[in-house]
């Protein structure tokens, strides 16, 4: 059998975590899939899958090659649409990243009206408040926010954010409203540490940027949490302009220090293949910049 068969047979096995139900699947008989798995374990060298009588798992060896599996298979699946025609119309699976909070607040509308234009491409969003690795966790399109790391990713950018620091009205009645950065030592911070690792706040005065030392008295692990937080009076604490915009708007959050925000980050649309790139995502890149650009974020 050859690579790109038992790679087939392994990903059928692998999403319906069973031998019987991937050769359903894939109209082959039991033995086949039994005899496929085997000799490409062999192959390699290493086990992919732990059977037992619940059906089979994936092992550590066999999640990472199911990443390279799918990757290799949707781009033979690309290559041959593009042979016959068909890469110039979106369609398929698109898998797009996004921080939590930006893709609830400002990106699902955006996917929503992408789907209305392009009804033959599926989304899958994955909401993480982290930098995903596009090769690794096949991401076909990411947004990502702040500087981004040195690779060979086509970035457009779309806007850019501002860090703010807020916190309840209620709170700032009972503790003051701190006049410097300085005095955020005096407060109950609370510090997410999807916003940044750093045991430190960057602000900026005078067009000079400076860092102060904050110490959590609640460290959450996503904005989400941090912000939940803060609206119970728990403290101050930083987010993204998006992230508590409608909030502050509506009064149930008070920005403060509000004269030494450092500089803005930039906001990027971020994907892998540049003109190579499936036609759902230079659509979807195109029709995301668009609509990101008329926003303020």
């Amino acid at each position: 059998m050859d690579h790109f068969s038992e790679m087939s047979i392994f990903a059928a096995v692998a999403d319906s975590h069973s031998l019987a139900a991937a050769a359903r699947q894939l109209n082959q008989s039991a033995p086949t899939v039994t005899r496929a798995i085997a000799g490409l374990e062999q192959r390699l060298g290493v086990a992919l899958l732990e059977r037992s009588t619940r059906g089979v798992q994936l092992t550590a060896a066999g999640t990472r090659y199911l990443t390279d599996c799918k990757r290799i298979l949707q781009e033979v699946q690309e290559a041959e649409a593009s042979a016959a025609g068909r890469h110039a119309t979106p369609a398929g699976v698109l898998n797009v990243s996004t921080p939590l909070l930006f893709g609830q607040d400002v990106l699902t509308p955006i996917l929503l009206a992408y789907l209305d234009a392009y009804p033959a491409v599926h989304i899958r969003a994955h909401f993480l408040d982290r930098f995903p690795n596009l090769q690794e966790e096949g991401i076909d399109v990411a947004l990502l926010m702040g500087e981004l790391p040195d690779s060979s990713l086509i970035a457009v950018k779309v806007g850019s954010i501002q860090r703010v620091v807020c916190a309840t009205p209620a709170y700032l009645k009972r503790f003051g409203v701190p006049a410097h950065p300085d005095d955020l030592h005096q407060h109950k911070l609370i510090v997410s540490t999807a916003d940044s690792r750093s045991h430190e706040w960057q602000f900026q005065q005078t067009g000079e940027s400076f860092a102060v030392p904050v110490t959590a008295a609640l460290s959450t692990s996503t904005n989400t949490a941090a912000l939940n937080a803060c609206l119970l009076d728990a403290g101050l604490t930083r987010l993204m302009s998006y992230q508590v915009r409608d909030r502050v708007a509506t009064g149930q959050l008070q920005l403060v220090l509000a004269d030494f925000a450092p500089a803005s980050l930039p906001v990027h649309v971020v994907y892998r293949e540049g003109r190579r790139a499936a036609a759902r995502v230079r659509s979807f890149v195109e029709f995301a910049s668009q609509q990101l650009r008329q926003l303020t974020l």
